[in-house]
């Protein structure tokens, strides 16, 4: 049984070796999943054809690349994301505030011209992967992660994006921080029955959606499982009502 509720806050992530792969994951998934999510992998080897394949379903995509570079070639290239018709797309905020307010600028000045409705804009706070060992240790920035994500977070909210892409651990701080419209997407969601992977700040989808989250990246849990559906119906009865 298909919760609409939950449908619309799961974004899968297509991060597999070929085209016809992430074909059937569309083709299968596409009644259990709000977004489907094209990131650097795929997208750096059939970016085009995936994004057409998703549209020609009526299906949302979001355009996980990241964007992080001067603001002009930022907002060029938030402009063409938004031609290929993503529905959502992100920024890193560690590029700064001038950055961010140029993306959107472009992206809506796009949007405006080809007669659509701007995508959600995300900027990307802390990586799942970074633990505070490799902040302190390799990174060497002086704050811990929650207080790095909770102030980029502020930052995006300040250049006026939608929301932000932050781990579940600072969740509940974000939001008090920004506000309970201030989208929240989450990467790191490992259902119960599933493995931690390279991520380290992680959290169940029911912690995650009980949270707060607006939106929850569902990936290895399902992609890699025998059977597809039958993973992603665990996840939808291990939520439960919402």
């Amino acid at each position: 049984m298909i919760n609409e509720k939950i449908k619309e806050k799961i974004v899968l992530a297509l991060d597999v070796e070929t085209l016809e792969d992430a074909k059937k994951l569309v083709d299968e998934l596409s009644p259990h999943v709000g977004t489907f999510k094209v990131g650097l992998q795929l997208y750096s080897g059939f970016g085009n054809e995936i994004i057409d394949y998703i549209k020609s379903k009526n299906s949302n995509f979001f355009l996980d690349i990241k964007l992080m570079d001067i603001p002009n070639t930022v907002k060029k290239a938030s402009e063409n994301i938004v031609l290929r018709g993503a529905n959502f797309y992100n920024v890193h905020a560690l590029g700064g505030l001038e950055m961010m307010k140029q993306s959107k600028e472009g992206a809506y000045k796009a949007a405006e011209k080809a007669g659509r409705k701007p995508p959600l804009i995300l900027a990307v706070t802390v990586l799942t992967s970074i633990s505070q060992d490799v902040l302190d240790n390799e990174i060497k920035i002086n704050t811990n992660v929650k207080e790095l994500a909770i102030n980029l977070a502020k930052l995006a909210k300040l250049a006026g994006l939608d929301g932000v892409v932050a781990s579940v651990h600072e969740l509940k701080a974000i939001k008090e921080a920004c506000g309970a419209d201030f989208k929240v997407l989450c990467p790191g969601i490992r259902p119960l029955w599933s493995l931690k992977d390279d991520q380290k700040r992680i959290a169940t989808p029911k912690e995650a959606i009980l949270n707060g989250a607006d939106y929850i990246v569902i990936g290895r849990a399902v992609t890699c499982a025998p059977n597809k559906t039958e993973a992603m119906q665990k996840i939808y009865d291990e939520i439960g009502e919402i």
